[in-house]
């Protein structure tokens, strides 16, 4: 897919994932809205890819993301300039799972975040996308969606929100030229996951992942796994026994 010329917005611009994705498409991009919570964190972001894309012009914008009515609003507002072409959702968190099973107001922050957010955002950009026939949306998920497990059900279980909410939009938009993809990485090494470094298996490097997505959209694919051997690890682990699965410690 060429980038030239195309209007891309990025929700959680400020992730690692997002930042390698924004890079290999800084360069042909004509204009790119960066969104996020700590306007410092974006402003780095923003000040790397112009270097890197000066053709572009970059925006920054920061917004409350469990607030409908700024989500609404802050999209309109991009919208308004020209269509939106491409449109990265890699916002979330990886919540302590014991913390939120002891803490309800703390897991209620979790599904908000990693899941309700997320699905307001996808919400506001499938309209518009819809609407003009084209554009593509892309909205991170993860492997960890695939089959609740006690480790992380409750970041699981808001990223399996995401899942179905993914495909009810590559439904409700197939008759359009708009497309919906969904992204399910395995274990990345982000901040959000550094903690994780040795306790299980190796930590992808997130340009790897970054680059894996973007081919991805390329080729208009409904569900990216990255690294790619993530499909056939879940598709062994959905489909265990629950006699076996019940038995792992994972």
């Amino acid at each position: 897919m060429s980038m030239s010329g195309r209007r891309i917005i990025i929700i959680g611009a400020t992730s690692a994932i997002a930042q390698h994705c924004a890079r290999h498409w800084i360069g042909e991009a004509a204009a790119v809205l960066l969104v996020g919570r700590d306007q410092n964190r974006l402003d780095a972001v923003a000040d790397d890819l112009r270097v890197r894309g000066p053709q572009c012009t970059i925006r920054t914008a920061t917004v409350d993301f469990t607030d409908p009515a700024a989500i609404k609003e802050l999209v309109a507002s991009f919208v308004a300039d020209g269509a939106i072409d491409l449109a990265l959702i890699a916002h979330g968190d990886l919540p302590d799972q014991a913390a939120c099973q002891d803490d309800l107001d703390r897991c209620r922050g979790a599904l908000e975040l990693n899941a309700v957010s997320a699905a307001l955002f996808m919400e506001a950009l499938a309209g518009y996308m819809e609407r003009a026939g084209a554009g593509r949306l892309a909205v991170i998920g993860s492997v960890a969606g695939d089959r609740g497990r006690k480790s992380n059900y409750i970041y699981g279980a808001a990223k399996g929100l995401l899942e179905r909410y993914a495909q009810g939009l590559q439904h409700r938009l197939a008759p359009s030229g708009a497309s919906v993809c969904l992204v399910k990485p395995g274990p990345t090494l982000t901040p959000m996951t550094s903690h994780l470094q040795g306790t299980g298996p190796g930590l992808a490097a997130p340009e790897d992942v970054a680059s894996a997505i973007v081919r991805g959209i390329e080729k208009r694919k409904p569900v990216i796994y990255a690294p790619g051997k993530w499909a056939l690890i879940m598709l062994v682990i959905r489909h265990l026994p629950r006699f076996v699965f019940n038995k792992l410690d994972i």
